[in-house]
């Protein structure tokens, strides 16, 4: 009986690795895939951040709210709904990633300083974060 021959050393190697073209193409349709995928992730966060953005303003108007109904006045400034303990502190705008928030006064100023806050325009927002 003849021993079975060996395979030859080349032709094994070759059965156990790719060749560089099946790595372009592999490489090739990763970077297609992610292409597609993401632009999608960013407008998702920025969908998400505007939803939050949304919610914490929600958060702080129920908040000056609550303290007209409970003071008879508005509060002087947002510090004051925390320290009556109103809100626990006061929630960062996530579109600026900061607690700047822009205050409107009542009409009459002896009713306080506080009667309804907006959010920092963005221009705002990156001139205060530069200094």
């Amino acid at each position: 009986m003849a021993a079975p021959h060996a395979p030859h050393p080349d032709t094994a190697r070759h059965l156990r690795a790719f060749t560089l073209i099946e790595m372009l193409v592999v490489m090739t349709l990763i970077a297609l895939l992610l292409t597609l995928a993401v632009p999608r992730y960013f407008t998702a966060l920025d969908n998400g951040r505007g939803r939050v953005q949304a919610q914490n303003l929600a958060t702080l108007r129920d908040a000056i709210d609550k303290f007209y109904a409970d003071q008879g006045h508005y509060p002087e400034a947002l510090d004051e709904l925390v320290s009556k303990r109103y809100l626990r502190q006061i929630p960062l705008d996530p579109v600026s990633e900061s607690a700047n928030w822009v205050v409107v006064a009542p009409g009459d100023s002896a009713q306080g300083r506080v009667y309804d806050v907006q959010p920092a325009p963005k221009a705002a927002s990156a001139a205060m974060e530069g200094n």
